[in-house]
């Protein structure tokens, strides 16, 4: 099998779409020799922010001398950005080799009427993988996040991490942050340790910790008071952490926005569970591992001159970070804006706190069949009186962000570009702007 084909394998269960319950997932991962036993786990969920935490606390942790795996989901760069180790996607090969081995299994089972999806077959190749190569820590993140998430099926792990809760998936999730929260605490795991991330709306913390505390686990609370800011930039943050235990930390972060230092805090704070449970971690490798970790289309700057940001803001939460960094690094500049939105996420709010910060938007629609048409996005951008246009080519979206941002700049005032939404917009974006530069600087 070659690894285009294994691929195809995995797609192919996409059409099974996501079906409650995790019998199944833990079936499929028992039969292929359950890889989860054998390994230790961070486990984080949440609405936003997950993702960045997940690769702080990877890095840093590889830093400190571990072995340790990263899942995440969704990719951006490509499809095995989802299986990492020490930093480095699994090799081609060694995918294609793991789903030979385990696809006929899918295959038996769906003859059982037992139906795999998507994501519970890349999970199970991930398991795998980290298995064989014996992974010290695995750092878990989840799809959805619900009770039902796929990864739940693990044991209790070193430590449970739940993010920014905010409106997202309310179909499946719930329609009040409440109610995601309930279903985000279902990586809470009997006898464990919870980490919060402290900022969260009313009512998140109590529904955490009445989960914690049924649980037996000591919760953790990560203030977002830990990290104070001493200077900022489109190059990241310099901060200094202090938990109030004695210690106090200069760090610096690659991740652009004050919404990275809160997440900084979460990680940090991670961090210190997992020396409590005998993981030996300097504050030299959490420096070190904090200064280098990268994470694409999270506020990420593929050009400095011009300013080109990439940001996968979806959703109120992500939009909100994303308005906040606008405003503290690119004020006083003009700003276009290249957006692109699924239908099912909620694009109104979403852009009331973004689009009156344009001076003109490109609107495009997303390789997606949740998309929302470049026409129904432009409609409602108009209502903000900005301008916009559409376009239904990438590659032509950025030339004509392009040409406006010269039309826009005056001097050394050069207008900015901020290519935000789904992050599959993100992820085919990205590789247009960085076909661009590279046409450019050739």
């Amino acid at each position: 099998m070659t690894y285009d084909e294994a691929v195809e394998k995995i797609n192919s269960l996409l059409v099974f779409g996501s079906k409650p319950g995790l019998e199944r997932v833990s079936e499929l991962v028992r039969r292929t020799g359950s890889p989860d036993k054998k390994l230790r786990f961070v486990h984080v969920a949440g609405t936003n922010g997950k993702g960045s935490v997940c690769a702080s606390i990877a890095s840093i942790l590889t830093e400190a001398g571990y072995k340790t795996g990263l899942f995440i989901s969704p990719f951006v760069i490509e499809f095995r950005e989802r299986f990492q180790i020490n930093g480095e996607m699994i090799p081609y090969r060694t995918l294609a080799d793991i789903v030979e081995e385990i696809f006929p299994v899918v295959e038996k089972m769906k003859e059982e009427g037992k139906i795999i999806t998507e994501f519970e077959m890349v999970l199970a190749v991930a398991l795998k993988w980290y298995e064989t190569e014996q992974c010290d820590v695995v750092v878990l993140e989840t799809g959805l996040g619900g009770r039902f998430d796929a990864t739940n099926i693990i044991d209790t792990p070193l430590a449970s991490v739940i993010m920014s809760i905010s409106l997202d998936h309310t179909a499946i999730l719930g329609d009040t942050c409440e109610k995601i929260a309930f279903e985000k605490c279902g990586i809470i795991k009997p006898g464990g340790v919870t980490v919060l991330y402290g900022d969260q709306p009313e009512g998140v913390f109590e529904v955490v910790k009445k989960a914690a505390d049924e649980r037996n686990n000591r919760l953790v609370v990560a203030d977002p008071n830990f990290a104070s800011k001493t200077d900022s930039g489109l190059w990241g943050s310099r901060f200094v952490f202090d938990d109030g235990r004695g210690r106090a930390l200069t760090l610096t972060t690659p991740l652009i926005g004050d919404h990275q230092l809160k997440n900084a805090a979460a990680a940090l704070c991670t961090i210190g569970v997992l020396r409590e449970r005998g993981l030996e971690i300097s504050d030299e490798a959490a420096e070190k591992g904090l200064a280098k970790v990268s994470f694409p289309a999270r506020l990420e700057l593929l050009s400095e001159d011009p300013v080109v940001l990439l940001d996968g803001a979806h959703n109120p939460g992500g939009a909100g970070a994303l308005s906040a960094a606008i405003k503290e690094h690119l004020a006083g500049s003009k700003k276009i804006a290249v957006v692109g939105m699924l239908a099912d996420k909620d694009v109104h709010t979403a852009l009331s706190m973004l689009i009156p910060l344009f001076d003109h938007v490109v609107a495009v629609q997303p390789d997606n069949p949740r998309a929302m048409t470049a026409e129904a996005l432009a409609e409602i951008v108009r209502e903000y009186g900005v301008s916009c246009e559409v376009c239904h080519d990438y590659g032509r979206a950025y030339e004509l962000a392009a040409k406006r941002r010269s039309e826009l700049s005056s001097g050394e005032d050069r207008a900015a570009i901020v290519v935000f939404g789904s992050l599959y917009l993100a992820s085919d974006m990205r590789r247009v702007i960085l076909g661009a530069s590279e046409d450019t600087n050739a």
